[in-house]
């Protein structure tokens, strides 16, 4: 990366960073407290101060969200700020559950019991995004600890679109775009919640750098560092993923794996050797999926049929049902029918999904398998938890445009406006000569 591109990255993610402090407080999620729990209590709080602190500002975040509704309230506006009152009513609340629970010793594991052991237990499982928590959460708070987590994540993912695509040999001002791209779709915005999703959307870019790594290095730059470089960066991502939400582990890793068996039997059946770096990756994808599908059972995590079941009682609120399953496929047909209604109303999400996927795999056929590999988890994320309400589950598919439409104007776009401040003339397409076969 050379100076002056560099700087434009920096500047990108600066700038989404300074956008960011449009929204510091009013960030909590039902989701977040548990991690938030989970980090204060990594970073050595006691169950009390924990529970004290998690509580403070999900009721500081109620209170700042009552506040704006009132503000724009037609009817309600002209009346006192209800704010106040809710962050009182909130900490009253909780605070009362909360601390008769540890009174009847429910001090286990790291999170606070705001629900159910049975469902607290599928976070305790999670302790990858605690862990990245725990230093911002010391040393800034909770409220700028977890603003400022998110601002790097979601900083972070940018940044990496940029390095896969300038590894696939993406013009510069292209690669730019796809950094825009990724901060202004819904990947940034759910980057920037206190959940999971950022951390693993950042890790999942990482093992498609691995993938671009392997796929586009030149003899000349040495080939076999690059592709050792990217097996190791596909194999550290999913490790991490284990930690960090181990179901998507599971998904990338055997979505990976399908997709680079298909890049080998392709180029056998063209008469091509699959290449050392193809046959590694699928190796190594493959044997993640087994690794983490044993894994989670050696280490007694929450099975599918737990999944299912806290699916379908709201939590475990309700009994669990009895025929689980045949529910779960009644309400899977539903989900999809009503989401493909919705999106044909609004169809930019489907055709950005067309544009970018036409962009990788005309462009770059190999990584444009492994990308769409990537964007897949979303969909089977999403699938495995149909709940209409839920659309953060399908961030992954995002991907999709943000790393395939970028492709696409490498391939199409005529000559390139330069960057101000950069010498030389206009930004050249890489020439087909240079393109490794694929």
């Amino acid at each position: 990366m050379t100076a002056r591109p560099a700087a434009w990255v920096l500047l990108l993610a600066s700038l989404f960073g300074c956008l960011q402090l449009a929204n510091v407080t009013g960030r909590d999620t039902p989701d977040s407290r548990n991690y938030l729990s989970y980090a204060l209590s990594l970073g050595g709080a006691d169950k009390a101060e924990a529970v004290d602190r998690t509580v403070a500002y999900l009721c500081a975040s109620r209170g700042d969200l009552a506040s704006r509704g009132h503000s724009v309230d037609v009817g309600g506006f002209r009346g006192p700020d209800p704010g106040p009152e809710v962050r009182e009513e909130c900490r009253a609340h909780y605070g009362r559950i909360l601390h008769e629970r540890l009174r009847e010793g429910r001090t286990a594991g790291h999170t606070a019991p705001f629900m159910g052991e049975r469902f607290m237990r599928i976070f305790e499982v999670r302790p990858g995004y605690p862990v990245l928590l725990v230093p911002f959460v010391s040393l800034l708070g909770t409220v700028w600890g977890l603003w400022a987590a998110g601002v790097c994540v979601a900083a972070g993912g940018g940044v990496l679109v940029y390095l896969v695509l300038r590894t696939l040999r993406v013009p510069v001002v292209p690669a730019l775009v796809g950094q825009v791209l990724y901060y202004v779709l819904p990947t940034g915005v759910t980057a920037m919640r206190p959940m999971t999703e950022g951390t693993m959307t950042a890790l999942t870019l990482t093992a498609l750098w691995g993938c671009a790594l392997v796929l586009c290095g030149r003899r000349e730059d040495g080939r076999g560092a690059g592709r050792r470089a990217g097996v190791w960066l596909v194999a550290g991502s999913l490790a991490l993923l284990f930690a960090v939400k181990h179901s998507q582990a599971l998904f990338l890793g055997g979505c990976l794996a399908v997709a680079f068996g298909a890049v080998a039997w392709r180029r056998r059946r063209s008469g091509r050797p699959a290449g050392e770096g193809v046959a590694a990756v699928a190796a190594v994808t493959a044997g993640a999926a087994v690794c983490t599908v044993v894994a989670a059972r050696l280490l007694g995590y929450p099975s599918e049929h737990d999944s299912l079941q806290d699916l379908l009682t709201d939590h475990f609120a309700r009994p669990d049902r009895a025929d689980p399953w045949g529910e779960f496929w009644r309400l899977e047909a539903g989900f999809w029918a009503e989401w493909l209604r919705r999106q044909l109303l609004q169809p930019l999400f489907p055709a950005l999904l067309a544009a970018g996927a036409w962009g990788a795999l005309r462009q770059r056929p190999a990584f444009g398998a492994a990308l769409v590999a990537a964007a897949a988890t979303g969909v089977i994320s999403q699938a495995a938890h149909p709940d209409i309400a839920v659309d953060r589950l399908l961030v992954m598919a995002w991907l999709l445009p943000v790393l395939g439409v970028p492709l696409l104007l490498a391939r199409y776009a005529g000559p390139r406006v330069r960057l101000p401040g950069q010498s030389g003339g206009p930004l050249e397409r890489t020439p087909r000569a240079a393109r490794p076969v694929e």
